[in-house]
């Protein structure tokens, strides 16, 4: 049993993952600070499942409050951290860029510093498909240069796997990155598509499609995440033996640093994605076809031999099943959807 702080525990993947630690034995401190990003009804029922088993406690604070986080550490003495706390979504950055700095730079700085300072064994950190930007050969390779991001969420992920390898090299301090591509299930996002959609297709109105539906992604079910999180969070990352200064390879490191794609390893286009939500609805879709927005990709679509070699896993869950599972929670947990 370990003692584990989750930042982000009210969050989607947050409550997910806190679930398997506890029913495993693992005792969790959830942090979040609630805000209003999205509807904090959400944050609070995901919250209340939590907060009803053993071995769970919550502390409402902000990553940015720095003050609140070094005391934080300094009482409770983490075994294991694993920061999911992060301002999330690639086109809200465009409007409101300073709480990307504030949360996902500022934030995650308190939680290098904690660790530091009070002897955690290893910090997960989620990063994002995001980061390979610009990047078009596929799949994305934890291996491939990703200097060439295009939303500043993007950057700010990017920044952590940079911090988390200074931390890793100067202080020891083992890190694992974790890019998360697409993710979806019960208990998802609002501001995210299978969400948005669901909503729009019941309620009569039309969706947005952007790139005229021809975007792909490598959508990933939240289990999938979660199975690929707890793995990672058990498998400390040492120094790589084959690395070699003249020929620096991205995705390993002489420090004790990791990155993986947590990805279904299989891109769908975001049209086969509305008509498996159409037959599962039994209903049919508005569209209103749009062009690319600024700061999304055209395509993700993600290299998991890392993760298979290192942790023993990969992503697995089609979207026929996966969105089959989302329809059925969001049916009930909001009865009024027909």
């Amino acid at each position: 049993m370990s003692k584990i702080l989750v930042t982000g525990a009210a969050g989607f993947i947050g409550s997910h993952l806190s679930k398997r630690l506890l029913a495993r034995g693992d005792e969790v401190v959830g942090l979040d600070n609630l805000n209003d990003y999205y509807d904090v009804r959400l944050k609070y029922a995901r919250l209340k499942q939590l907060e009803t088993q053993p071995g769970f406690r919550f502390v409402k604070a902000s990553l940015e409050d720095r003050e609140a986080i070094a005391r934080l550490f300094s009482n409770e003495r983490f075994d294991k951290v694993v920061n999911l706390a992060a301002q999330a979504g690639v086109r809200y950055s465009l409007q409101n860029p300073h709480a990307y700095i504030d949360s996902n730079i500022v934030g995650f700085m308190n939680i290098l510093e904690g660790c530091r300072h009070n002897d955690v064994k290893h910090l997960v950190y989620a990063s994002s498909s995001s980061v390979y930007g610009a990047n078009t050969l596929m799949p994305f390779s934890v291996h491939h240069n990703v200097d060439h991001p295009v939303s500043l969420y993007a950057a700010t992920k990017k920044a952590n796997e940079l911090m988390a390898h200074t931390y890793s090299s100067l202080y020891h301090l083992p890190t694992t990155g974790l890019r998360f591509f697409t993710v979806y299930g019960p208990w998802g996002r609002p501001d995210m598509a299978l969400f948005l959609f669901t909503k729009a297709i019941l309620e009569g109105k039309p969706i947005d499609v952007f790139n005229q539906g021809k975007m792909q992604r490598d959508f990933t079910y939240i289990d999938d995440i979660v199975e690929g999180v707890m793995r990672a969070t058990d498998t400390t990352p040492v120094p790589s033996l084959s690395w070699d200064s003249d020929q620096p390879d991205p995705g390993t490191s002489y420090a004790p640093y990791r990155l993986y794609n947590i990805g279904n390893n299989s891109p769908v286009e975001l049209m086969r994605f509305i008509e498996v939500l159409e037959d599962c609805l039994g209903k049919k879709a508005e569209k209103n076809l749009m062009p690319l927005q600024a700061g999304d990709v055209p395509a993700t679509y993600a290299d998991v031999d890392d993760l298979m070699k290192d942790v023993g896993f990969k992503p697995a869950t089609s979207i026929e099943e996966g969105i089959g599972r989302f329809v059925e929670w969001y049916r009930g947990y909001y009865p009024i959807a027909t």
